[in-house]
């Protein structure tokens, strides 16, 4: 996002640890929980911007109001799992949102901001993933103006309620104002997932001073408009609903999420299980994850013991964390390869808990948690390179790892089927349960079930394979890796990989990947980080936005824009 150097006081960083009810309280939002509701003020602190240059006008936000939410809805689910409903409101009066901070959109670079907004979507996600997953209902509480990525959060929610004062309004400005797109899902939402006629649609987004009242509700825009004095009361009953809508515990206990521990140096970022190793002049990345350690716990009661230290848990936290890091502080690294390590065995064990014990809060957010940080690889903007040698532990859940990258490579043992067990450091491969249910991609198709078209015959046979450790040539006559070159041809192969894909253009390989990742059919949320990536990128970077004389860049001076008429 911004040319950083590697020392922690300049890093962007993202820690989904800091608890709500801690002594660092947040600048930005208020949590207040009640029972099986919590209520989440947005409050923006106008000199609480991420970078100066900016203030936070009007509740707008930048980078660092969204790190908080995704933070606070870390903690909602981990630390307050008896909540069913969390609704989304404003501390200020006659304001809700004004979106994205403009000032702070016309001074980044270009990279800067399309990586908001693509955090910004994930997070968006992340609630709609909450509620369709694990019962998290949301409501947007509009009490007062809503704009632009406002009205885009609004639209991540389960339903929305605006306040009918005769002056607050929901808008996409956007496209009047800017020169650019709703960049976080608010035209894709809208007509996908609200199903808002196209031809009102067409007004709503060209019309900078938005719809109101009645008519926001009769075009589908909101669920439900409430006067001044009914508003609180006509919130609470619908959250009240949406909570007992709601299938997740009213008696469970959250645990603690402690912050994470992260030590960064000239070699990248370290952490317990998850470490990150940089090499600057290749413009390549090791990301190397590592298996349980320490025998893991079989019971529910030893899971809540554990709490956050529980392997998987705080694997995914690393993980979770260790992507975003490369996002923000690494624009120049074109590939990551992808490593394990540790023992299948111990990894497929683990797998097998996740799936006894899925009805479980704990176990059903931490499935959610790693669910949502494999998503992130499958959207960023990296080439991916899994790398399968001795030592590794690509199994069951780990091999989603492999699913998500665009290529995957496998040492080749010179081994016969009854040396195999004789040879105990060759490389082993193994898929189970979870990966056929548990981790759904953005399409809603597992990584299986996409990279084999959703071929019936094929999973089965696969499924029957389940649990099995499979040499480098059964591997890749499952088609389950890509190449397997021996130990001859290891090194070299590799390395004419990886140095061909770093010389070939990084927005072609952008493309082509995002391009190549999502197979079948579309979802909701293909195509919002299509159009993300595609037509957000391209218009941030077109002189009617950004320009000298673009919307974007002459905002707020008086000066009118001028546009280049040319369609192209």
């Amino acid at each position: 996002m911004s040319e950083v150097v590697n020392k922690e006081k300049e890093l962007v960083t993202f820690d989904a640890s800091e608890s709500a009810t801690s002594a660092r309280p947040y600048q930005h939002w208020k949590l207040t929980i009640d029972g099986r509701i919590a209520t989440l003020a947005l409050d923006v602190n106008e000199d609480g911007g991420l970078r100066p240059g900016y203030k936070l006008k009007l509740n707008s936000y930048d980078l660092g109001v969204d790190v908080e939410l995704h933070n606070i809805l870390q903690s909602i689910r981990f630390e307050h799992p008896e909540v069913a409903c969390v609704v989304l409101t404003s501390a200020k009066e006659k304001i809700f949102c004004a979106g994205a901070n403009i000032y702070m959109l016309g001074t980044s670079s270009h990279a800067w901001k399309v990586n908001f907004c693509k955090f910004t979507n994930e997070t968006r996600n992340g609630m709609e993933d909450s509620s369709r997953h694990d019962g998290l209902r949301f409501l947007a509480a509009l009490n007062g103006t809503t704009a632009g990525g406002g009205y885009e959060m609004a639209l991540a929610c389960d339903e929305i309620v605006l306040i009918d004062d005769r002056s607050s309004a929901v808008s996409l400005p956007e496209v009047p104002l800017l020169g650019v797109l709703p960049g976080t899902g608010g035209l894709t939402r809208m007509v996908d997932k609200r199903h808002v006629r196209r031809d009102l649609a067409d007004i709503f987004c060209t019309n900078p001073d938005g719809v109101r009242g009645e008519r926001a509700k009769s075009w589908g825009l909101v669920d439900e408009i409430a006067a001044p004095a009914q508003f609180a009361a006509a919130i609470r009953q619908r959250a009240e609903r949406l909570a007992n809508s709601s299938p997740r515990s009213a008696v469970a206990k959250g645990i603690k999420l402690q912050p994470l521990v992260r030590k960064v140096d000239d070699d990248g970022y370290h952490y317990r299980h998850v470490h990150v190793t940089f090499d600057h002049t290749a413009r390549t990345a090791t990301l190397t994850v590592r298996g349980p350690q320490n025998d893991q716990p079989t019971s529910i009661a030893e899971i809540v013991a554990l709490g956050d230290q529980w392997w998987p848990l705080a694997m995914a936290r690393e993980l979770d964390d260790a992507i975003l890091m490369l996002r923000a502080n690494e624009p120049e690294c074109g590939l990551v390869l992808l490593k394990t390590q540790g023992g299948p065995d111990a990894v497929l064990a683990c797998g097998a808990t996740l799936m006894e014990f899925s009805g479980h809060w704990l176990v059903r957010e931490t499935i959610g948690l790693l669910r949502r940080t494999f998503a992130r690889l499958d959207v960023s903007s990296r080439s991916m390179f899994a790398l399968i040698e001795p030592g590794s532990c690509f199994a069951g859940l780990f091999f989603e790892l492999a699913l998500a990258a665009d290529r995957s490579y496998m040492l080749a043992a010179d081994e016969t089927e009854s040396e195999a067990t004789e040879n105990p450091s060759a490389p082993r491969i193994a898929i189970d349960a979870t990966n056929f249910k548990l981790f759904p991609t953005v399409t809603g198709e597992t990584r299986l079930s996409s990279r084999f078209g959703g071929q019936v015959e094929k999973l089965a046979e696969l499924a029957a394979a389940s649990g099995r450790l499979l040499s480098s040539a059964d591997a890749l006559d499952a088609g389950l890796i890509t190449v397997a070159p021996d130990d001859l041809d290891w090194e070299d192969e590799l390395r004419m990989a990886i140095e061909e894909r770093c010389s070939l253009s990084p927005d072609a390989l952008t493309g082509m990947e995002a391009s190549l990742r999502f197979p079948g059919a579309e979802s909701l949320e293909t195509k919002v980080f299509g159009r993300l990536s595609a037509w957000q990128n391209w218009v941030f970077i077109r002189p009617n936005s950004t320009g000298e004389n673009g919307a974007l860049k002459l905002f707020g001076t008086g000066k009118k824009s001028r546009f280049d008429w040319e369609r192209i």
